[in-house]
């Protein structure tokens, strides 16, 4: 049975990764719960959690013993978070990488997953956009940038330090996952929860800029079979986009989420944060040829993410 040590593991991505892999071995998660949501792992004799801080050696060498594969997610995520908190952002983004790859070395693992981004890249010459586009950091004074900085520094970690001793190591950029229980933090559901906040038929909802900004949406459910076919068939070195290639402006999200909810939404404005991109797509060619497709509709996806609010807004 392969034993994985899931670092992050009880973020949104981190908690489907967890219940996927369960079917498959062993599964350690690594997480200092900074996210705070309500979630219960399923009960599974192969589930073990270790709560800690991945800034810890102590604690990631803890968490590492008798694991064949890390799977590196612990991040400091959230735009909000990048502009009041980037000395968090990478002081876990980088000393949490170096930590994971000192305590691979000590503990002889042999493969290693790390998840890094589209920000890495930031305003991408082209679009779609493969995954050997120049990094890009625009501005050293825009705290924004943290989080692109503390990725790009792990991509760099990962790759020239990870393949002097790891038997496979591969990087994975996620584009705008999102599904249930993701929190609020990001655009859709905190679309969905400012109209699930508001009563009556016609409703109103401030957007950032004019609404036709477009990113590229992956349901939860379609990542994890992404993130299946990397772990089989990755190769080693090797750097991939995970995503689709169906863009999609804010303003077409908030005309499915109308429809979803049955409600007349009309929007207001408002000023963009500095630094934000009005375009966001990847070019997934590389992964599609080792067998990957999405099965989720954007509508599919949205609808299964609203209904997920609505039964738990007074819960969350």
């Amino acid at each position: 049975m392969k034993k994985y040590l899931i670092t992050g593991g009880a973020g949104f991505i981190g908690r489907n990764v967890t219940t996927s892999l369960l079917k498959k071995g062993m599964v350690r998660v690594l997480d200092n719960e900074f996210r705070q949501q309500k979630f219960l792992f399923p009960k599974n004799n192969n589930l073990q959690f270790v709560k800690g801080d991945i800034r810890d050696l102590k604690t990631v060498l803890k968490a590492t013993t008798d694991i064949d594969c890390i799977i590196h997610l612990a991040f400091i995520n959230g735009t909000k978070y990048f502009y009041e908190k980037p000395d968090l952002v990478l002081s876990v983004g980088v000393r949490g990488m170096l930590n994971v790859l000192d305590a691979a070395k000590a503990k002889g693992v042999k493969e290693l997953f790390v998840a890094s981004s589209s920000e890495v890249y930031q305003t991408p010459p082209l679009i779609p956009t493969p995954e050997d586009v120049p990094f890009s950091i625009p501005d050293l004074k825009n705290p924004r940038f943290s989080y692109a900085g503390g990725k790009i520094i792990s991509e760099l970690l990962s790759y020239y330090i990870g393949k002097t001793f790891l038997k496979k190591m591969v990087i994975f950029r996620p584009h705008n996952v999102y599904g249930p229980n993701m929190g609020e933090e990001h655009v859709i559901p905190e679309l969905i929860t400012k109209i699930l906040s508001q009563t009556g038929d016609k409703i109103s909802l401030a957007i950032q800029g004019t609404g036709k900004d477009t990113r590229a949406f992956m349901y939860i459910d379609d990542f994890v079979s992404a993130l299946s076919v990397l772990l089989k068939s990755g190769k080693n070195g090797e750097v991939y986009n995970i995503g689709t290639q169906e863009e999609t402006s804010i303003i077409e999200i908030v005309q499915l989420l109308s429809s979803i909810s049955r409600k007349n939404i009309s929007l207001t404005q408002s000023p963009k944060p500095q630094g934000s991109v009005s375009r966001r797509c990847p070019d997934i060619t590389r992964i599609v040829s080792l067998g990957f497709s999405s099965k989720n509709s954007l509508e599919d996806g949205l609808r299964e993410t609203f209904i997920w609010y609505n039964t738990h807004r007074n819960t969350t």
